[in-house]
């Protein structure tokens, strides 16, 4: 019995090992392509960077690196959905606070550019909650209020537009229809006043 479990801590604690190995192997294959897709972008070549950050994620999808990196690519493209996306995953993932940091302030970014500043707010908020320290985060946090702040503003102005145009649509709908019924109501008369008229010839 005493051999049987000196066996199953050494298959253990092989395992173990075999498996930090395979982790170990995993990550540095995952940084090689990370440097390999860094070099790339420093180079301009945008496409073959975006195929060694997919690698590095696929290699290691719990590494913040890899969807960071190229969502910064994606974002540097012009490409904000696909940014906004992987820095999103980043966020998931990320361990750190610097990491969520960077990412939700990124994040925050790309909210900005696309015109979702209510969005942005939160999304600079949560970045400041990893790191309060931060006075570009806090900046951009002002921005992102003044700008949802007058998006509102707008939408309220739209809205009063739009309720202003409705009454003077109904005003002139119902001035038509005064004016037909009155249009009808003359002609009306017209016609009993030829009625009348064809009448008294008979009768003369």
């Amino acid at each position: 019995m005493k051999n049987l479990v000196v066996f199953i801590a050494v298959c253990i604690v092989s395992f173990s090992n075999a498996q930090d190995k395979e982790i170990e192997k995993s990550q540095k294959k995952a940084n090689s392509y990370l440097y390999e897709a860094n070099s790339l972008i420093n180079d301009e070549d945008f496409v073959s960077a975006e195929m060694e950050y997919r690698k590095a994620i696929s290699e290691q999808p719990t590494s913040v690196a890899g969807a960071y990196n190229l969502g910064n690519s994606y974002y540097q493209k012009g490409n904000y959905e696909e940014a906004l996306y992987r820095h999103q995953q980043a966020t998931e993932t990320a361990t750190s606070k610097t990491e969520k940091h960077k990412a939700f302030h990124n994040i925050g970014n790309i909210l900005m550019k696309n015109k979702k500043c209510k969005e942005a707010v939160e999304a600079y908020k949560s970045a400041l909650r990893n790191n309060p320290t931060d006075d570009e985060t806090r900046y951009n946090l002002g921005l992102a209020k003044a700008c949802a702040e007058q998006q509102k503003q707008d939408q309220q102005d739209d809205n009063k537009d739009d309720e202003n145009k409705d009454k003077e649509d109904d005003n002139k709908d119902n001035k038509d229809k005064e004016n037909q019924d009155k249009k009808d109501k003359e002609g009306d008369n017209k016609e009993d006043k030829k009625d009348e008229s064809d009448q008294d010839k008979k009768e003369g």
